[in-house]
């Protein structure tokens, strides 16, 4: 690789900026310009290691993507994405293009349609940390601080938590230096933050998420997972290509064997492939709302099309029984973690798509349909906390506040994962199954809760599956709903 010294500062030789009006000639050179990049850093950065300190600053940057337009030209106002609103100049940073090209082909292939103008892909003034380079050569790693000849950060530039930020898609008003606004609600180093972070709660690559995010918070659920996996790999008509478990172990044949890792992360998470990602991931996120809102932090930079809850609930009316389901209509969010982000006054709409293909997935399951389905489904408020003995403290006050906003369940994580979607512009949803009801007696012990997991935890995950394979089928710009968009948007989904 070439060296191109400047000021005491050695970067990559890479070509200059340059227009593009054909999407996949535009994502390659993004390729380029990343990969060339990262072997730069990389290569520096092992040389270091063995021979000392470099003699010069090594410094590569963040390939974006950039659009000017002049123009108010009219676009299709059927979509909530793909365009811009006014004219100006817009640019996004941009990280592992390798990983998002089917995204990023669209996205800039609707750019360019709906302005008419081209895209300029060239390198940013965004340098890209060198933990984050070699994060994609398994066998490199950074050391600590302090176990090298030489300071780390007076040689290469390391993450800085004041560029790694979520003020794109909580609406401050985030401007690049230069003054353009944001094309992607993520910018480059965010997203290498989150795919880290993913692979280090979760266990498994970013490259096995699929765009179809099923949320439980029982391991029950990741057993049918797996049993359904196998079903489904035997049948060779059913699309489904492999299973992926924590570890990134992964099995293409029904018989195939499938340790478990040593150690689960805290977040075991699997993926039932299909091609172009079409396929369902299952993340075990445990209980609670700090745990409901990590996984969706990350997960979100993924773009995936829709996520689910599907997890277990106390159900809060007499007439309800164990196993009953329940489709959340609306949320009350008591869980706090969103707070700071997503002020409570903001209502968390329901998205009729995801209703729809829940209710009727509800009904295929348990062949159930209209005024019979009522038997086993209610469909209303659910109420989300962060005490899960809610119960041991004194009840007036709760009670009579679920009573008001005619809560029929409670949860620790549903409103989470809802109010991260609203607030990421993922489509969202929550079928929860009734497993304890402590405001009359029924609480969840291991005697009384046995028959309950054998019945229906299968039925639940079922639904849960159906109602993404029916999502599934339908056009991307359906699912995508304008509920989740605000006055000023960033083009891209």
């Amino acid at each position: 690789m070439n060296m191109a010294p400047h000021a005491g500062i050695r970067t990559p030789d890479i070509p200059a900026p340059e227009t593009f009006n054909d999407p996949v000639l535009a994502v390659a050179r993004l390729q380029e310009l990343y990969q060339a990049a990262v072997t730069f850093l990389t290569e520096n950065f092992m040389t270091a290691l063995t021979d000392g300190q470099p003699d010069a600053r090594v410094r590569a940057f963040y390939p974006e993507i950039r659009l000017t337009t002049t123009s108010y030209a009219k676009t299709d106002s059927r979509l909530s994405f793909g365009h811009v609103a006014e004219p100006g100049v817009y640019a996004t940073t941009v990280t592992r293009p390798d990983l998002f090209a089917s995204y990023l082909e669209q996205q800039i292939g609707l750019l360019i349609a709906s302005h008419g103008v081209p895209v300029i892909i060239g390198a940013s003034d965004t340098v890209m940390p060198v933990h984050f380079a070699v994060a994609n050569v398994p066998s490199v790693t950074v050391p600590q601080e302090g176990s090298m000849d030489f300071n780390l950060r007076d040689a290469f530039d390391v993450p800085d938590l004041s560029t790694t930020h979520d003020a794109i898609v909580n609406g401050e008003g985030f401007t690049y230096p230069d003054g353009a606004r944001p094309l992607a609600p993520f910018t480059a180093q965010r997203i290498d933050y989150s795919l880290a972070r993913l692979a280090h709660y979760t266990a498994t690559a970013a490259e096995h998420f699929q765009n179809h995010v099923l949320f439980t918070n029982y391991q029950f659920y990741v057993e049918e997972f797996e049993s359904y996996a196998r079903h489904v790999l035997a049948d060779p008509d059913s699309g489904y290509t492999s299973f992926v478990s924590t570890g990134n172990v992964e099995i293409t044949q029904a018989d195939a064997p499938l340790p478990l890792p040593a150690k689960l992360p805290q977040m075991p998470t699997y993926h039932l492939k299909r091609a172009n990602g079409s396929g369902i991931t299952l993340v075990n996120i445990g209980v609670g709302p700090s745990n409901a809102k990590t996984a969706t932090d990350h997960i979100a930079v993924l773009r995936p099309h829709a996520w689910l809850m599907v997890g277990h609930c106390a159900g809060l009316r007499n007439s309800q029984r164990l196993g009953d389901f329940v489709l959340a209509h609306a949320y009350l969010r008591e869980d706090h973690v969103l707070d700071d982000d997503l002020p409570i006054w903001v209502p968390i709409p329901a998205l009729a798509e995801i209703q729809i293909a829940l209710q009727t997935a509800v009904a295929d399951v348990t062949e159930l349909e209209g005024y019979e389905l009522k038997r086993i489904m209610r469909t209303g408020t659910v109420a989300t906390i962060d005490n899960r003995n809610w119960e041991l403290r004194e009840q007036a006050g709760p009670v009579q506040r679920l009573s008001q906003s005619r809560a029929i369940a409670l949860d620790m994580e549903s409103a989470t994962i809802a109010a991260n979607g609203f607030r990421f512009r993922v489509p969202y949803g929550t079928l929860l199954c009734v497993s304890d009801k402590p405001l009359h007696g029924e609480l969840k012990l291991p005697g009384m809760a046995s028959d309950f997991y054998k019945t229906q935890v299968a039925a639940h995950l079922m639904i849960g599956i159906r109602a993404m394979e029916r999502l599934r089928e339908m056009p991307l710009e359906r699912i995508h709903s304008r509920k989740l968009r605000s006055f000023e948007e960033t083009a891209f989904l």
